[in-house]
């Protein structure tokens, strides 16, 4: 019987929409079984049928005014597909791109990277470490740093030309920085065999000229190639290198001369120290070219940032025994030509500090080299002041430890302790900053 009922329904529905379009009186038409309502048992009046459409049922009839079909029950508006859509938007607006969003935090690192070795600098540079890059699904810097560069788009058809081009410029320049490390020291050997073969005053001016040579030779091989300064140095830095070299070339006469109670007179300068200093800087500068491709090429091959420490702290190392080794090499030689004392313990530990300064200023630490040459130039001035303080009465304990020192061991005792003990604090500073991919950022300035 409610079968029969709901297929006789639609019929009885089309008789009262005829009456009352016609202006007859309606019929009695029986109602409905309340058992079966056409939504839930799948009628035709919930199926899209004429009558539900596009009968004037729709337009108010008085048959259709209570109707479940036409009056936006429940059960029509929550439907499976709005459902689905209501909770898709519901996901939508709860889940968040975890990697989009650290791209937004470092949106201009990512669009000036050359490639995903300069992102992983950067983020390891702003604290993102491997266990950082756990919380993003990534078991390490690089790969986090790979999926980033990935993601950002690219000219695919301009890039590759843009980078051959740079490669051809950069190659291009390398010979350039490569003989500019030679000029120092082939001016200061020049100005020393004019300084022998002048007096009086034309002597004064080939020395002057030839500091003068020097210094612009030493800037204009500073200024390219792998120690070019990525940083703003500190202003004090040259100062207390000035004051370092000028130690250097009169400090062991004047600290002999205030230990034996003078100086009585004019000491001559040690040539030496400074000649060797000049002509170790072209192996300081293909010792550190040789340290930042190495170093690229094995932050190209790591999968950790602790992979890449382990692997570049002891290429540190080595490439700075070789240049200590070029560098003692040179001091003998030096003072071998010129017929002076090796001064190995003095010029050898300020060699080695000043590489050590120049190479941590060219990876963008700049703060500690002038702390620490700093702190080496005024050890230097106050193992100077103590010896003619404890001239003073009753302060002659004061000149004891620096005097003990000279008389013991020589002049060169004081600048072997104060640059060793400051290169040796470089070094370890270097052992942890240097060793990070940070530290090997490819920059903008072309070599």
């Amino acid at each position: 019987m409610a079968d029969e009922a709901l297929l006789s329904e639609p019929a009885a529905w089309r008789v009262t929409a005829a009456a009352a379009s016609s202006g007859s009186p309606l019929p009695d038409v029986p109602p409905a079984p309340p058992t079966s309502p056409p939504v839930s048992t799948g009628s035709p009046a919930d199926t899209g049928s004429p009558v539900s459409t596009s009968s004037p049922t729709n337009t108010g009839g008085l048959a259709n005014a209570g109707s479940p079909a036409n009056t936006g029950s429940p059960a029509n508006d929550s439907s499976p597909a709005k459902a689905d859509e209501a909770s898709g938007g519901s996901r939508r607006r709860t889940g968040v791109d975890p990697v989009k969003a650290l791209m937004h935090r470092h949106r201009e690192l990512c669009e000036r990277a050359v490639d995903a070795l300069e992102i992983a600098a950067g983020l390891e540079a702003h604290g993102v470490t491997d266990r950082t890059a756990a919380r993003f699904r990534h078991r390490d810097v690089f790969s986090l740093a790979e999926e980033m560069y990935a993601r950002v788009p690219r000219d695919s058809d301009i890039e590759p030309e843009t980078r051959h081009a740079v490669s051809e410029a950069a190659r291009g320049r390398r010979p350039v920085w490569a003989a500019l490390a030679l000029l120092p020291g082939t001016l200061g050997a020049l100005t020393l065999v004019g300084l022998d073969l002048t007096g009086g005053r034309l002597r004064l001016a080939v020395g002057a000229g030839g500091v003068l040579a020097v210094s612009a030779a030493l800037r204009a091989a500073l200024r390219r190639g792998p120690l070019r300064a990525t940083a703003h140095t500190v202003p004090a830095t040259r100062a207390w290198t000035c004051w370092l070299l000028a130690y250097a070339l009169f400090g062991d006469g004047l600290l002999s001369g205030a230990v034996a109670g003078g100086p009585d007179e004019a000491w001559a300068p040690a040539t030496a120290p400074l000649l060797a200093l000049a002509l170790a800087v072209a192996p300081g500068v293909w010792c550190a070219q040789l340290f930042g491709a190495v170093a690229r090429r094995r932050l190209a091959s790591s999968r950790g940032l602790e992979e890449f420490a382990a692997s570049v702290r002891p290429l540190l190392l080595a490439v700075f025994a070789l240049f200590l080794c070029a560098l003692l090499t040179l001091i003998g030689v030096a003072a071998a030509v010129l017929g002076e004392d090796a001064p190995y313990a003095g010029a050898g530990t300020l060699g080695a500090l000043l590489l050590l300064a120049r190479l941590l200023t060219a990876h963008g630490r700049a703060h500690a080299p002038a702390v620490v040459l700093g702190a080496a130039a005024a050890a230097e001035v106050l193992a100077v002041c103590t010896v003619f303080a404890g001239r003073l009465p009753g302060c002659g304990f004061l000149a004891v430890p620096v005097e003990t020192a000279v008389d013991t061991w020589g002049p060169g005792t004081v600048p072997g302790l104060a640059c060793g003990a400051a290169a040796l604090t470089l070094l370890v500073h270097a052992a942890r900053t240097l060793t990070r991919a940070s530290a090997h950022a490819p920059t903008d300035t072309a070599p």
